[in-house]
């Protein structure tokens, strides 16, 4: 065998021993010959540095076994039968969520692999080489930032290390504090886009920046976006209770910095934004070929009429009210004014729920008696899409449209792409309007931004003269209804300290009867298996794990109330 091949296998199986050691941030025995010889050759460097990418959250549903469970389901969004969400819905967050339990570990396994990297980059024999070590430390630093992210927004101010550890090492560290472990972060990501703004290699320059077959690496914009979230997670009611306007000012002027590149822009079809090779809007996405039918889809997603195994993920009513009742001059005309659908005049039906809402509805919600695969869907019982009882059918009447791509269905063999976005541009244009209004009042900025992401689906303005508090619900909505099922409604309710108010809300669903060729619908409380317990105010911030604190002789304090 080609001694580089055998050295670099030998070096992945020490890595993958590596993570399950209790001690994660501890360097193992054994493992200091083989990195010796890994960082004496530039191919090899960069390969064991692109491990540390395996360790980023890349997908919507894994909260257990690898394919069910959303942070949707913890919130108002959706609901399910998924036991991994049990102790979370509890308020026991000390049970084995894998989003408490695991995340922990994983992301100090990726940081160990970054900070041996980036100690190791002087001693690579660089000259002669393709590669830039500044463009590896570039990507090393995001990555490190963004395990940080991952960490400081789930648990607070934890550990931090910039340097991998000896065997001899007392590993038994106090956490940092929540400010160190933001301006750290901080810190990294300045360095990573002073590097990505200047320097070249063969695969990347500042002004192409990553060749086709490096596309989902950090990028400027990428560093950017990564801050501009990190600084609204800082300046909100979570770890901003006094509503300091300069950290508003901050987080919006992170976010203006991309708007100001003048190279990213909203993706003209809304419907398809997950499920496209490339798109104007994409800021950093995670790479991903295209899926065959099962596991995610097949076995939590799709319903059991259309051939999945279980059904799973279900939208709420709480959710679908988020989106508004639209009025036209004509039946295919153009919107002409929306407003939700609790207000008075807004035109909604609640015996003809479905028609005229937001165009975002139907893109991301299956309801019963629309079009789909070439028949209705029936949610009524005795129909092919509910049955009251068994749990592989939806407990809601919803199915979610926006992770079940319509080629999915019973003896299909088509693949489609269900990519994992980390950043896109709507997310900016909304955490700049957000922000601004935070520290400025709802500006004309304000409005303008978030009508070009009503504007991209459709939707008319926002109505003038909304005070600061109104405007704030509105854009709280908003992003509720853009970003539904990708990973941010329970982030955005944790940062804004809304739990009791959204979490622990009765969960309902649409009750829907058949009488002939019509329907009856009546809004109902999910059952009470799928209900959550109040909210407390220590679930704002997850507990360290309790093997991480009882292996620490005392050092290792735990979050209030854990």
């Amino acid at each position: 065998m080609n001694y580089k091949i055998f050295t670099y296998c030998l070096l992945l199986i020490l890595i993958s021993q590596a993570g399950c050691k209790k001690d994660f941030l501890q360097l193992d025995f054994g493992t200091t010959l083989p990195e010796d010889k890994v960082f004496s050759d530039p191919l090899l460097t960069v390969r064991f540095a692109d491990n540390a990418y395996n360790f980023m959250i890349d997908d919507y549903a894994r909260l257990q076994d690898g394919y069910k469970g959303t942070t949707g389901q913890l919130t108002d969004e959706a609901t399910g039968a998924v036991v991994a969400l049990a102790p979370i819905w509890s308020g026991n967050y000390l049970g084995a969520n894998p989003d408490i339990i695991t995340t922990y570990s994983r992301m100090y396994q990726g940081i160990r692999i970054i900070n041996t990297v980036l100690t190791k980059l002087d001693q690579v024999p660089w000259t002669g080489s393709i590669y830039n070590p500044k463009i590896v430390r570039a990507q090393m630093l995001f990555l490190r930032g963004m395990f940080y992210f991952e960490l400081v927004k789930r648990y607070g101010g934890v550990i931090l290390a910039d340097r991998p550890f000896t065997p001899t090492e007392d590993i038994d560290l106090p956490r940092n504090s929540y400010e160190q472990t933001v301006a750290f972060i901080l810190n990294d990501l300045k360095e990573a886009e002073d590097i990505l703004k200047v320097e070249s290699s063969f695969n990347y320059s500042p002004a192409n920046e990553w060749d086709a077959g490096n596309y989902g690496r950090p990028t400027v914009g990428a560093v950017k976006a990564l801050r501009a979230r990190l600084l609204m997670l800082d300046a909100s009611p979570l770890h901003n209770p006094s509503g300091d306007a300069a950290k508003w000012n901050a987080a919006a002027l992170a976010s203006k910095e991309i708007i100001d590149m003048n190279k990213y822009a909203l993706q003209s079809d809304y419907a398809s934004l997950l499920n496209v090779n490339t798109s104007p809007e994409y800021i950093m996405i995670k790479v991903r070929a295209p899926r065959q039918l099962g596991g995610l889809m097949g076995d939590f997603i799709m319903s059991v009429g259309s051939g999945g195994a279980q059904g799973i993920l279900n939208p709420t009513q709480n959710h679908v009210d988020l989106y508004e009742a639209v009025k036209r001059a004509t039946p295919s005309g153009p919107i002409i004014s929306s407003s939700p659908i609790a207000d008075a005049g807004s035109g909604y039906n609640p015996q003809d729920p479905y028609a005229n809402r937001d165009p975002r509805f139907y893109s991301n919600i299956i309801y019963n008696n629309m079009t789909w695969q070439g028949r209705q869907i029936q949610m009524y019982e005795g129909g092919t899409d509910f049955k009251i009882g068994p749990i592989s059918y939806t407990r809601t009447r919803y199915y979610c449209r926006k992770l079940w791509p319509e080629i999915y269905k019973a003896g299909a063999t088509a693949r489609s792409l269900i990519n994992y976005i980390y950043f896109r541009y709507a997310e900016v244009l909304l955490n700049y309007a957000e922000a601004q209004n935070e520290s400025n009042g709802p500006t004309a900025e304000v409005y303008q931004y978030i009508n070009q992401v009503r504007a991209r689906a459709g939707m008319p303005g926002l109505p003038a003269g909304l005070s600061k508090t109104d405007m704030r619900l509105r854009i709280q909505n908003e992003r509720g209804v853009e970003f539904a099922f990708e990973d941010m409604r329970w982030w955005d309710i944790m940062r804004w300290k809304k739990g009791p108010e959204l979490v622990s809300q009765t969960l309902t669903a649409m009750n829907v009867v058949k009488n002939g060729n019509e329907f009856t619908y009546n809004v109902v409380p999910v059952e009470a298996a799928y209900q959550r317990n109040p909210f407390q105010e220590r679930q704002y911030l997850y507990p360290i794990p309790l093997v991480e604190i009882n292996k620490s002789r005392g050092v290792l304090v735990q979050n209030p109330g854990w």
